[in-house]
Formats: C-alpha cells, structure tokens, sequence
C-alpha cells in the first residue's frame, strides 16, 4: 500500500509540476538544501491556495502538509489531500492531535510542511511567524528547513476566486541542524527563520526583476 501511494505521488506531483510550469512558469531554487534523508520540518510563508502544491511539486522528496481542517470536511477532496499525505489541523486552538500526529510523521522520516503564519497573507508580506513549530521540531529531533513563496499573492489574492497567471518562484532556505533546534530557544530561532525569509523573499524578487528586465532588452 505504502509503495502505491508513493507512485500515485509522484504521478500528480509531474502533472502539478507541468501545470504550475505552464501557468505560472515556476522556478525553484537551492532544492539541494532539503536533506536528503530522515525527518524534517518544513516552515513557509503562506501566499494563497496553491502554497502547499507549490512548496512540494519541485522537491525531490514528498512533502507531508499540515492543512486546515475544514479542507477535510467534503469527503471526496478529504480523500484525494490524504492519499498525497496531508493530515488535518484546527487553526482556531491548540490541536494536540495534530501535533502528535506531526511528530510521529517526523520521527518516521517524513517531511512535514507547516505554514506558520497561521493564516494566508492580506498584502503578500511575510507576516509574524509562530513559534510552535519550532517546539514541534525539538521533540521529534529533527531540523528545520525555510521555504518562502513569491508570486502566489498576485496570482490568487484573497480578493478573487480563482487564480490567475503570474510568474512565481519558491526558494529553500539553509536547514537549522536538530542539535540547534533542540538547544535553542524557539521564539528567537523562528525570528532567525523569519529573517532568512525575508532574505530569500528579495532575492526572488531581484531574480523576477532581472528576469523582466532582460525580456525587455
């Protein structure tokens, strides 16, 4: 069973990768950061609908995404997001749940996808990040890896109901080893993360400026 799930992985994830090609002409950068094996925790910044299929399709392990709990709610789509490894989450309180169950899925050796700005950004910054995730990773002893999305925002915004074209670029950002999770304080390691987002934010943004600029010339 394991073994079919992973197929039917990978067959959606190169079809999500050549639709998010086609319409969004997606970039990703610094993928050789994730490691290559064991448990890892997964941070990024939350643009729109498509983050979790944007923060997975281009990595080369499969993403397991922490995702709202009303996602779960119609039956049909509750099966397709679990086959892909999504497990549910209750953002209005502390869900023990689904913390258990993201340990549990780390110490396995999974890659666990959390978006811990809790909520889709209203103006495409990277908004405060919480620190539960942090503590999420110290218990199951593995490291934490940033990812930031940019281009999401413009491509579906709050405002409208279905996406729309636009460039948009995914980058990784440097692991902090599980030894410097488990020593450090979890508040100032997410303040760590978030500057490093902020970081490759403007780095991605440099890069779609460059690249506009060449098609213009």
């Amino acid at each position: 069973m394991k073994d079919l799930q992973r197929l039917w992985y990978a067959l959606c994830q190169q079809a999500a990768r050549v639709l998010v090609v086609l319409l969004f002409g997606l970039r990703v950068y610094h993928r050789h950061r994730l490691p290559a094996a064991g448990g890892v925790l997964v941070v990024a910044n939350h643009q729109s609908y498509l983050d979790p299929i944007l923060a997975a399709v281009g990595m080369p392990r499969p993403f397991h995404p922490m995702a709202r709990e009303s996602l779960f709610r119609f039956a049909p789509l509750a099966l397709v997001i679990r086959s892909l490894y999504a497990f549910p989450v209750r953002r209005s309180s502390a869900d023990l749940g689904a913390i258990r169950e993201a340990m549990r899925r780390l110490r396995e050796g999974a890659v666990v996808l959390m978006f811990p700005e809790a909520t889709r950004t209203r103006d495409g910054s990277i908004g405060l990040l919480q620190a539960g995730s942090m503590t999420v990773a110290a218990r199951a002893g593995v490291p934490v890896m940033p990812v930031v999305i940019d281009g999401a925002f413009e491509a579906w915004p709050r405002t409208r109901l279905w996406p729309r074209p636009h460039p948009i670029r995914v980058a990784c950002g440097r692991p902090i080893s599980a030894a410097e999770v488990a020593a450090g304080d979890p508040e100032t390691l997410m303040a760590a993360v978030r500057r490093e987002m902020l970081e490759l934010q403007a780095e991605l943004r440099l890069k779609g400026a460059m690249g506009r600029e060449k098609k213009r010339m």
